[in-house]
């Protein structure tokens, strides 16, 4: 809702279909913009296991020094971590690639801890990915050739610190292989998850989709057995009173008349009200312009009795379906309010204005006795005439204002927006009390 400057509330339609998403969690969707590719993320991986295996020849005390190691030897480490780059879109080829350059290097120098640090990583790719047999095999092989170059030349170790320092690796590269198979296996129950999120979704949907239309048909029957029975029977009664009326050579009495018209108009719009609740389709409003029709309701005013103008200004125009039939049904309470509980004698009048993005529909009648809104304050406390123009506003996100006028009478005033390229479809916040609460001493039908 927005609050304009004179305390006017605008509801805004927040109804409509809705393009839903998981937006918290591990299903929460993520934007490709905001977070670097794949690539880049592990060019920087590799870039840093480049860095730390240089590096680590430099170290005092270190036995592989550069003189050791050699260009080749510096080629081989480069190319070890290079291939970290290609882990997830090829892992077995980075898994191949990083082994043999290791197993190179460690034949060509010297075993070091440090060298399997780019084969654990393309182990747990290569694991995720679901190859598990590859990662298993290559971490064997290295392993293998890793131990026969250290008891080719054990130097100043032991036979058991190198079966102790190879037990040591095994159990970093099993490490590596289970914990990509546990990082495989939750990814895999997160799509599972989400895909049952978004099927639960759609049964939601389709749940209240078939209660909505369950709930249509019993209001149909609901409309249809209370209301339809009772129409036809006044209507029926109306036409037989004007024929034996016209039949007997009278005058027939302008009320009669007006009561068989407005029962032949209720009936028909009853009809189409309740094809509209058994078939509901994009469109639940009739497909007749009702806006066109509006000076009928106020013929149908004058013949009962209460002197009505209608008044239009502005460029007529085609309404959207929602729009029209508000308007239609505002004029038709507000006309049969004045009927029901004005003093007579009451004259209305009907004024619709085309702005560029609104309609603005207002109904005043003159009722000036106290007697009057005293009526009228009453009916308001059980009538739901002016409740449902509220309803009709708010959806439309229009602006309505319903109460006594400055010199007495009523007046109903609603502004209701239209589609517009050059103006926004948006209620003035100069006029109007909130749609969401009704002005005091307002009537209802």
């Amino acid at each position: 809702m927005m609050r304009g400057e004179s305390g006017t509330v605008y509801a805004s339609n927040m109804g409509g279909d809705r393009a839903r998403q998981v937006t918290s969690g591990p299903l929460a969707s993520r934007d490709p913009s905001a977070s670097p590719g794949p690539y880049a993320v592990d060019a920087a991986i590799a870039a840093a296991v480049a860095v730390l295996l240089a590096g680590s020849t430099l170290l005092p005390g270190s036995l592989d020094g550069p003189a050791q190691v050699g260009v080749a030897g510096y080629l081989l480490l480069i190319g070890g971590a290079a291939a970290l780059i290609v882990r997830r879109t090829a892992p077995v080829t980075a898994l191949i690639v990083s082994a043999a350059c290791m197993l190179a290097y460690a034949l060509r120098v010297q075993p070091e801890t440090a060298t399997t640090v780019p084969i654990l990583v393309t182990v747990y790719s290569a694991a995720t990915a679901g190859r598990r047999v590859p990662a298993a095999a290559v971490s064997a092989a290295y392993l293998t050739g890793v131990l026969l170059a250290e008891l080719s030349d054990l130097g100043a170790r032991t036979p058991r610190e190198v079966v102790d320092r190879l037990g040591l690796q095994i159990g970093w590269f099993v490490a590596a292989i289970v914990a990509g198979v546990v990082t495989r296996q939750r990814q895999a129950y997160l799509r599972q998850a989400e895909q049952r999120a978004i099927e639960a979704e759609r049964t939601r949907e389709e749940v209240a989709r078939r209660r909505a239309g369950e709930e249509r048909l019993r209001i149909a029957r609901e409309l249809h057995d209370s209301l339809t029975h009772s129409i036809s029977i006044i209507k029926v009664q109306a036409g037989v009173a004007v024929h034996l009326a016209r039949k007997r050579g009278e005058e027939v009495p302008a009320a009669l008349l007006a009561i068989q018209d407005a029962s032949a108009d209720a009936m028909r719009e009853l009809r189409a009200t309740l094809e509209v609740l058994r078939e509901p389709g994009e469109d639940d409003a009739p497909g007749e312009a009702r806006a066109d029709r509006i000076g009928e309701l106020v013929e149908r005013a004058r013949l009962s009795g209460v002197p009505a103008s209608l008044t239009v200004t502005g460029t007529p125009r085609a309404l959207p379906p929602d729009v029209d039939l508000a308007a239609y049904r505002i004029v038709q309470e507000a006309l049969t309010n004045v009927a029901r509980h004005a003093c007579s004698p009451t004259s209305a009048s009907v004024h619709l204005d085309y702005l560029p993005g609104t309609l603005v529909v207002r109904v005043e009648d003159d009722g000036r006795e106290p007697s009057g809104g005293a009526a009228r304050r009453e009916a308001g406390r059980v009538g739901v005439g002016l409740t449902g123009m509220r309803e009709r506003v708010s959806a439309l996100g229009g602006c309505l204002r319903t109460g006594p006028g400055p010199d007495g009478g009523f007046t109903v005033h609603a502004e209701l927006p239209l589609p517009s390229e050059s103006s926004p479809a948006a209620a003035s916040p100069s006029t109007g009390e909130p749609a969401a609460a009704l002005a005091g001493g307002e009537g209802a039908a």
